[in-house]
């Protein structure tokens, strides 16, 4: 008798785990979609050029990422509807189609990098030209919307792009081995180095990631889409935003470890790569390109797919990923990207201003637009934001339209602008 109880609890334990594990999904894709190439080259900068100090920011940013995507996952648990068709509801059409249109033009307009990061890191392990893995590589995340279950795919490259990633970078540690003690001070004892403001700045904006939380939702809802018994499950939304903070920290501590006591500068990703060859070997730099590849598959599809979804919901067109019109958006977005990549190698700086422009505008009203649904107890019921929720979401409001304000200068004093 014991013997059938002990196996019945053991049978429970395993429900249970199985359940929280296919509950991470959306929270993985979010993440996987937000630590692309560009993540990658501004945490390598910031252990590169300031050491183990500014650790603290991981946590900073990561906080109120997770505090917007636990809104977006509760957003689209509590309503049938889209997080635009909601936006729709309360401010009017030109209201959903603003978000739609300039979510599109930024994801597009920053899917070049994605390729080139993709063509740099295959060319970087196989010694070849970038621009025929720009191809194939964009080829292959083309053929994956043709699967009936796009989800269900975008689900299972994501959580094996994050092990991908995260075997790179926990592979590359264990070579720069860390000094535990300055670690700890980075984390627990905030400093901001002279001259860190920029780097400090550029993190948060990219790591705090509004356009990636307002997925969330879309993807919430496609999994409740097909399995509408998962409504009332649980969904975790929390464990993917906390590995992504893993990987950020990861990054900084490998490059605060290796490069800067040699004072070498990072301006790339792939710089990080060359620089470590000669301290551990080609193996220990064809380990870190295999994680750039992750980042820049990832970012791919995921970045792609957020632009097609929210300008097919905004047009009218579908928010899911049976939508057709969905699927060649989304491919679009590729294809754009791609074409760009090959044509200047790299994402020309009008391409960056203009994306930084559109982003200037859009995402203070997508952050301002998920804050007021998430308190709107009409629309989300028994899931409306708690007091500590409207709390830190108005503090995190607040940096979202401080780094607006800040971007914007820049982008003022920009030499394009003159």
């Amino acid at each position: 008798m014991q013997y059938h109880l002990n196996l019945f609890g053991m049978n429970n334990n395993q429900s249970f785990l199985i359940r929280w594990l296919k509950s991470l999904g959306p929270g993985l894709i979010t993440a996987a979609l937000v630590f692309g190439p560009s993540k990658l080259t501004i945490t390598s900068k910031l252990g590169a050029s300031y050491g183990y100090s500014l650790l603290w920011v991981v946590i900073l940013a990561i906080f109120f990422m997770a505090v917007f995507v636990s809104m977006s996952t509760r957003i689209g648990v509590a309503t049938n509807q889209s997080l635009l068709a909601s936006v729709r509801q309360k401010w009017g059409k030109s209201a959903s189609v603003a978000m739609g249109i300039g979510v599109f033009l930024v994801t597009t307009s920053f899917q070049a990098g994605n390729s080139v990061g993709i063509g740099i890191a295959a060319a970087g392990m196989f010694n070849t030209a970038p621009e025929i893995w720009i191809i194939v590589f964009n080829a292959l995340g083309i053929s994956l919307l043709f699967f009936r279950s796009f989800y269900k795919v975008l689900e299972g490259v994501m959580i094996l792009l994050i092990f991908v990633k995260l075997f790179s970078f926990f592979t590359t540690l264990f070579y720069a081995k860390p000094d535990v003690v300055e670690v700890t001070k980075g984390f627990v004892i905030p400093s901001i180095p002279e001259g860190s403001h920029g780097l400090i700045i550029a993190f948060i904006a990219s790591c705090f990631s509004i356009v990636g939380a307002l997925y969330q939702s879309y993807l919430i809802q496609e999994r409740i889409r097909i399995n509408p018994e998962l409504r009332t499950a649980k969904n975790d939304s929390i464990t993917g935003i906390i590995l992504l903070g893993f990987m950020c920290a990861i990054v900084i501590i490998c490059a605060a470890a290796v490069l800067h006591p040699k004072g070498i500068a990072v301006n790339s990703a792939n710089d990080m790569a060359k620089a470590l060859e000669p301290i551990f070997g080609k193996h220990a730099a064809i380990v870190f390109l295999i994680g750039l590849f992750g980042a820049a598959f990832s970012s791919l599809i995921g970045n792609a797919s957020v632009g097609g979804t929210l300008l097919g919901d905004a047009l009218g067109l579908g928010s899911n990923f049976s939508s057709k019109s969905v699927r060649y958006l989304v491919a679009g977005v590729m294809v754009i990207g791609a074409s760009i990549a090959i044509r200047f190698g790299k994402l020309p700086l009008e391409l960056i201003v203009f994306a930084q422009s559109v982003t200037i505008l859009i995402v203070p009203f997508i952050g301002t637009a998920m804050y007021f649904v998430g308190n709107d107890e009409k629309i989300m019921g028994e899931k409306v934001n708690s007091p500590m929720v409207k709390f830190f979401g108005g503090l995190g409001l607040l940096i979202i339209f401080g780094l607006a304000i800040i971007n914007c200068k820049e982008l003022i004093n920009n030499p394009l602008f003159k």
